[in-house]
Parts: structure tokens; sequence; C-alpha cells
């Protein structure tokens, strides 16, 4: 499939991208992360599109993910209202600042800064620290 985006045409392999999402939505329904992490090298590496377009293509489908994630960990009572109530306003402001500080650095600072957050992620998951 063709994407074009801003004048811009980019060619990305859709089958790849709707069974990674499938997957990646799987698993972080059933972890209980955001799929960021995943969601950008899917689409940087996998669909080969520039991080200007990832970044905010990966935001609205984990909006998606995120909802029916919490709607479903609420119902099986797994929700605590008030951690929500205390990350939800910071949620926002950083979600308001972020773009704003990443449209200040170059694409290669802010992927290696996504590496960084990646690494770290992952040896707390694997519980190396």
């Amino acid at each position: 499939m063709k994407v074009d985006f801003w004048g811009q045409e980019f060619e990305a392999n859709m089958f790849v991208g709707c069974i990674g999402g499938f997957l990646i939505a799987i698993m972080s329904s059933m972890f209980g992360f955001g799929g960021g992490p995943f969601m950008v090298p899917l689409m940087t590496l996998g669909l080969r599109l520039p991080m200007y377009i990832v970044v905010g293509s990966s935001l609205l489908a984990i909006f998606f993910n995120t909802a029916m994630g919490t709607f479903r960990h609420y119902q099986f009572g797994n929700f605590d209202l008030v951690l929500f109530l205390v990350m939800f306003p910071a949620a926002i402001l950083g979600g308001y600042i972020g773009p704003k500080i990443a449209k200040k650095l170059s694409p290669v600072v802010v992927k290696r800064v996504a590496c960084a957050g990646l690494v770290i992620l992952g040896t707390k998951l694997l519980g190396l620290f």
C-alpha cells in the first residue's frame, strides 16, 4: 500500500502491519503495557516508515488498544482509580510536551532515545535490574 503524507509517498506492507499490530495488541493487553515499545519498531523496521509518521500513527493505534485493554481490566476488577487519576493528567501533559521536544531534535537522536528506552524496559521486564 502506498502512503501519501504531506506530498511524500511511502510504500508499506499492510499484511506485516496488520499481523504485527494484532500480535502486539494481544501482548500489550495481556501484560499491561501500551504497545508503543513494539509498534514503533514494527512501523520503522517492518513497514519502513519515517519516524515523524510513526510517532503519531502508533499513538493513534495504541489509543484504541489501550482503551479496550483498560475497559476489560476494569471489568475484571484490575483497575486502580486513584492511580489513574494521578497518572492521567501527567500523561496528557507529556503527550503535549513530547512532540514539541521531538520536533527540535534530529530524527537520529529521537531514535536513539527510543532505543535506550526500549533497552531499559526490556531489561526491567526480564528482571535484570
